[in-house]
């Protein structure tokens, strides 16, 4: 499945910033950046549902917002883009 998840964290304080980095790194494991605070993934139902779990450990609900959106469909028929984009389907063949 194709999903897009998009997160903005209160960084006003120190454990805001910790929050932020713990965020962005849980996000960077499991899917591209494409814009400081956005991911595109491809992932399984297993794997998503361990991304929220992990994401509910370090999310502060009061403070911050993640949001998970679900792509029906593959990427090439969902995301229009304007200007770089610096996506690699890794799902196609890679050439090192």
């Amino acid at each position: 499945m194709f999903v897009v998840i998009a997160y903005d964290v209160n960084t006003l304080t120190r454990e805001g910033r910790r929050r932020l980095r713990k965020v962005a790194k849980l996000c960077e494991g499991v899917g591209q950046r494409v814009q400081y605070s956005v991911f595109e993934c491809q992932m399984t139902e297993m794997q998503l549902e361990k991304v929220r779990q992990r994401i509910d450990k370090v999310v502060v609900p009061e403070e911050d917002n993640l949001r998970i959106y679900h792509i029906r469909g593959n990427r090439e028929e969902c995301v229009e883009t304007f200007g770089r984009d610096g996506y690699i389907d890794y799902e196609d063949i890679l050439v090192v």
